[in-house]
């Protein structure tokens, strides 16, 4: 009776393991994501090749992660649209491409010559309001159709550029690629000539001429995508722009995840940011190092006078953008509290 018994509870036992597995496999999701950068850059070999393989493996094969570069299913301002529409699953775009719709997105996605470092921006992000300023912009937008993970930087951007350019003064007509919006803003009140491109036409823009320099993305990606040899005089560090990169998902895809999968989703996005945070600056200090002696290129370094003229003048831009729309204002306000709160303004 005993053995009968025992055999039950094994073949009980055998069975729920079964039920298990059927439902994760039945349950498995795969996460389609378009990103900002483009396929060979190096945050987008850092995401397909290190990181999305991670997701899979964290949560036993249940939920997987597929980061398509820019431009890869829609333009890189349309990826919201598709999101909430159900034609991506989720984005991993630059903030500010979306600035056209609301000045508060610009405010969110790149407050120029702000911060000092990447990680200042990441927790004003997590723990300052801006990502629940965030949501409330695609609350409005969206009509609540997408849900905000997390938004923030993983490296404050060099800003690549033909000529030689060492003062504020020196930017007085230089046709300079540029976000729309703030960015945008700023660049004009020093006298530049902005031109709004997505980061994949960059480079083909500084070949012909219509740029140039850019602001484009951190110096390992510039590298990676050859801006060295015809851009040959980085400034770096920068003096401008961290480029706030978000992780939404469309909201009904996030609710059939249940609580397992939305927490590993959470968790893999902290970790990746945090990893490519630091593993963006040892390769940008890498890439500074190789070019010391400045025969083949000449990494420029503003010196701080140039940098607090800079900054002078964005905070006039940052005031304006702030007045344009509530949420704007509200942007602004968490900005500058945790700014003040941290010691970066007084």
């Amino acid at each position: 009776m005993k053995k009968t018994i025992g055999l039950v509870a094994a073949g009980a036992v055998a069975l729920t393991s079964a039920l298990s597995v059927a439902t994760v496999a039945e349950a498995a999701k795969k996460i389609q994501v378009q990103a900002s950068s483009k396929s060979g850059d190096w945050a987008h070999r850092f995401m397909t090749d290190k990181y999305a393989p991670k997701l899979k493996e964290m949560t036993f094969g249940n939920l997987s992660i597929e980061v398509l570069p820019t431009q890869a299913v829609v333009p890189h301002r349309e990826t919201i649209d598709a999101v909430a529409n159900g034609i991506l699953d989720g984005d991993l775009n630059a903030v500010s491409y979306f600035a056209g719709r609301d000045p508060a997105f610009a405010i969110i996605g790149d407050l120029i010559a702000a911060y000092d470092t990447a990680d200042q921006v990441r927790t004003f992000c997590e723990y300052g309001g801006g990502k629940e300023i965030l949501q409330k912009l695609y609350d409005k937008y969206t009509k609540g159709k997408l849900h905000v993970i997390g938004c923030g930087p993983y490296s404050k951007e060099a800003l690549v550029s033909k000529t030689e350019i060492t003062t504020v003064d020196g930017l007085k007509g230089v046709k300079i690629r540029s976000p729309e919006g703030l960015a945008a803003e700023v660049f004009k009140r020093v006298g530049a000539a902005p031109v709004s491109l997505p980061f994949s036409e960059v480079y083909t823009a500084l070949e012909k001429g219509l740029i140039d320099a850019a602001d484009a993305s951190a110096f390992v990606n510039n590298e990676a995508s050859g801006m060295h040899k015809i851009a040959k005089f980085p400034i770096y560090p920068g003096i401008h722009s961290m480029a706030v990169l978000q992780f939404v998902v469309n909201k009904d895809v996030w609710g059939k995840l249940g609580k397992n999968g939305q927490t590993a989703l959470e968790v893999w996005y902290q970790a990746a940011y945090d990893a490519m945070r630091r593993e963006a600056d040892i390769e940008d200090r890498n890439i500074e190092r190789k070019y010391a002696d400045g025969k083949d290129v000449k990494v420029i370094n503003w010196a701080q006078a140039e940098r607090d003229k800079f900054r002078s003048i964005s905070v006039k831009a940052w005031e304006a953008f702030g007045a344009k729309t509530p949420l704007a204002k509200e942007a602004l306000a968490a900005h500058l509290k945790f700014m003040k709160a941290n010691g970066l303004l007084k």
